[in-house]
């Protein structure tokens, strides 16, 4: 971590009042069951990606939607197949761009792996406005840029990033090696300045860092960071014992899924053992626990034989609508200014939704699975990634576009792992929520 960035002051503060708040027991709730959830079918499935030799090494992970405003059946979906670099696919799922994560900086250093991905819309570039795409480059600790074309011979993807573009929470390679580096990604532009930001999460670690994207003068994109904040790692219980959630021995709980509500600067950011947690985009303030996996608060023992954890008997502290993990952050918005925060939660199999507005302090307003469509178009298991665009996407999506990550695609190709990514027709989650 570049820890000179960092103020100690104020970390001492936040982990103070978070400790004081998170002290209070939540009130008792009734434990959503995901077979009671109502279900949605996929319209489409991307070509599988196995992570192997054969395969590319590539594994879906996470998606981001970019509309073309000028031919909206003309829109892509933009997602990280983490070794495997970046797909770019259109509205029938079809692949149109790949492209390959950078290779590693030396012989014995690691490779390239793009974990997260978001979208930044007409950043201010030497050469123009552009739209971007914006990636974790977790194997080099870095943000990665790709100016978005869509009429550009040779893919509508441009790699626009500056090559001295620093490490976010490394050192130097050592350091950068130890892959404790950029995670979880989410973009956010500040209305009042027209400033662009990434919020990134550091891996294996409770980091968040706010990272000031800057266009250079080559027509390439950098970034400085502007402040960083500590989400707790333990947590006192209502019955007055100290709990942290089981791990691998030095890990702490990390941030993956994170999505900015572009409406009161919100960031929402996915404790996978945790929960979710609210705070503002700029990190100032005291972030808000608004819901906990139903995990929380359950001791566990590290095998080291089996890397698994065993966990001992639930003291009924977590909460009762998502379990861990909990991922694949992101906001539905409706015209009239409501909508959901959907979140994937991984432990059984579901998406929760949430209500974006603050008055309504952020409570659960239902759920849904991505279930099979047919013997060949199978749904969602232990998604990763989420992303969701609630705007017309030409005659295939006219009410708009949900793609989740699928963990686990059938019917698979022997013994090849396989994960790929659902199209869902946001009618179809919009109907499951008003249920």
């Amino acid at each position: 971590m570049n820890r000179s960035t960092i103020v100690r002051s104020a970390v001492v503060a936040v982990a103070a009042a978070l400790a004081a708040a998170l002290a209070v027991p939540a009130q008792a709730q009734d434990r959503v069951s995901a077979d009671t959830l109502p279900t949605v079918t996929p319209s489409a499935e991307t070509p599988a990606l196995h992570d192997d030799e054969e395969g590319g090494n590539a594994d879906a992970d996470d998606p981001a939607i970019w509309r073309n405003a000028a031919a909206p059946d003309r829109s892509l979906v933009v997602a990280t197949a983490k070794k495997g670099g970046l797909r770019v696919y259109d509205l029938d799922a079809k692949l149109v761009q790949s492209i390959a994560a950078p290779p590693a900086a030396g012989k014995d250093d690691a490779p390239g792996r793009f974990n997260n991905v978001d979208l930044v819309h007409g950043l201010r570039l030497s050469s123009g406005k552009a739209d971007l795409a914006v990636t974790s480059d977790r194997g080099h600790d870095r943000l990665r840029f790709y100016r978005i074309d869509r009429d550009r011979t040779g893919g509508p993807l441009t790699d626009v990033t500056d090559p001295a573009a620093p490490p976010v929470f490394s050192q130097d390679q050592a350091e950068i090696n130890d892959q404790r580096t950029a995670y979880g990604l989410a973009t956010w532009t500040e209305p009042a300045t027209g400033k662009s930001y990434a919020l990134v999460s550091r891996r294996e670690r409770t980091s968040i860092a706010l990272l000031e994207l800057l266009p250079v003068a080559d027509g390439t994109v950098t970034y400085r960071k502007v402040r960083t904040l500590d989400l707790p790692s333990s947590f006192r219980l209502p019955n007055g014992i100290s709990w942290s959630p089981c791990g691998e021995p030095g890990e702490l709980p990390q941030v993956e899924g994170m999505v900015v509500d572009p409406a009161n600067g919100m960031l929402y950011a996915g404790q996978e053992d945790i929960g979710i947690w609210r705070m503002r985009a700029d990190l100032t303030g005291t972030p808000k626990l608004i819901d906990k996996v139903r995990e929380y608060g359950v001791p566990g023992v590290h095998d080291e034989e089996t890397e698994e954890c065993t966990p001992g008997a639930d003291p009924g502290f977590g909460g009762t609508k998502i379990s861990a993990d909990v991922e694949g952050l992101t906001l539905l918005t409706e015209s009239d200014g409501d909508g959901y925060i959907l979140a994937s939660s991984q432990g059984d199999n579901t998406f929760a939704a949430y209500d974006r507005e603050l008055e309504d302090a952020n409570e659960y307003e239902g759920g849904f699975r991505v279930t099979a469509a047919n013997d060949t178009l199978d749904g969602s298991e232990e998604c990763d990634g989420a992303a969701v665009l609630n705007a017309p996407l030409g005659s295939k999506y006219p009410n708009g576009l949900l793609v989740v990550q699928d963990g686990h695609d059938a019917p698979g190709d022997g013994d090849r792992a396989a994960t790929n990514f659902k199209f869902v027709d946001l009618g179809k989650v919009m109907n499951a929520l008003d249920d």
